[in-house]
């Protein structure tokens, strides 16, 4: 099923809230992918575009605002879109910015609405882009604890906005990724702290308390990945990060996030990002703020 779909592994790190990312582009050229954490896409100027999200395909119109739960298919394509300068802005947030007896709260009854339907897509009004957009492009501009309010705000904003719609069928829904297990999480959490490293197999296993090879089989079922691939990911995420916000050298951001030579580095960054570390860096360089 996950055939020619590409997990991207966003550069969001377990101690950022949230990122934004936008540029102006003259063509839509990222593959169908999905990724653990929640998408706003703010897209304008780019009628005649195609939208894919799960199940659904639409062409879409001048402004376009989408809000995408975790690990479900995604991408915009050029299709019949003209315009010449398409302006994307992109927020991502971990799904566990909000916990879940947070969401419980009644104050929060309409954003956990929102969200559950996110998993499914959800398309906005064209009246809720016009009332939100300029807050949505200029949240870049803030900073620190202002920025995540304002981020709380428009998201609420959106979840009481009316004539929202779901996109994607149900049964499409991407299932295989919900992997709530507290193993899982604790040995997520061990990776994310010492991806720096070597970290072998068998003291995954000791800390998930497990034999290694019932393990390896309980990580594969779990999230569809092995050990390697996921401690690969994970070092990915943080390299990416690195490629953005530092001026290392692509060999110390290699060794840096746990990978014995830059050769191996690059075969794996391009097998998973479709692109080298250096066309990443360029790409991705001086437009993204890490909140």
């Amino acid at each position: 099923m996950t055939g020619n779909v590409m997990r991207e592994i966003t550069p969001l790190t377990p101690s950022d809230c949230f990122t934004i990312f936008s540029r102006t582009k003259q063509k839509f050229d990222f593959p169908l992918h999905y990724h653990d954490e929640y998408e706003l896409n703010l897209i304008l100027h780019a009628k005649g575009a195609k939208r894919v999200v799960g199940g659904h395909i639409d062409i879409i119109d001048d402004v376009e605002l989408v809000l995408i739960g975790p690990n479900l298919y995604h991408a915009w394509f050029t299709h019949q879109c003209q315009s010449e300068a398409i302006t994307e802005v992109t927020i991502q947030f971990h799904k566990d910015l909000f916990d879940e007896r947070f969401l419980k709260r009644n104050q929060l009854n309409f954003v956990r609405n929102m969200l559950d339907h996110s998993q499914r897509g959800v398309l906005f009004s064209p009246e809720t882009i016009a009332l939100l957009k300029d807050r949505i492009v200029s949240l870049d501009k803030k900073s620190g604890f202002d920025s995540v309010l304002e981020l709380l705000s428009i998201l609420h904003d959106l979840s009481v906005s009316r004539n929202f719609k779901t996109l994607s069928d149900l049964s499409f829904s991407n299932d295989r990724f919900q992997y709530n297990s507290r193993r899982i999480e604790r040995v997520f959490e061990y990776m994310n702290i010492n991806y720096n490293r070597q970290v072998t197999l068998a003291e995954v296993s000791k800390l998930a308390n497990m034999p290694e090879a019932s393990f390896s089989r309980f990580i594969k079922k779990r999230t569809g990945k092995t050990f390697i691939d996921t401690l690969n990911e994970i070092r990915l995420g943080h390299a990416s990060r690195m490629l953005i916000d530092t001026t290392n050298t692509i060999a110390e951001i290699a060794y840096k996030c746990g990978f014995n030579n830059i050769s191996n580095f690059n075969r794996i960054f391009k097998r998973k990002k479709l692109c080298i570390p250096k066309e990443f860096r360029e790409t991705y360089a001086g437009n993204r703020v890490f909140i």
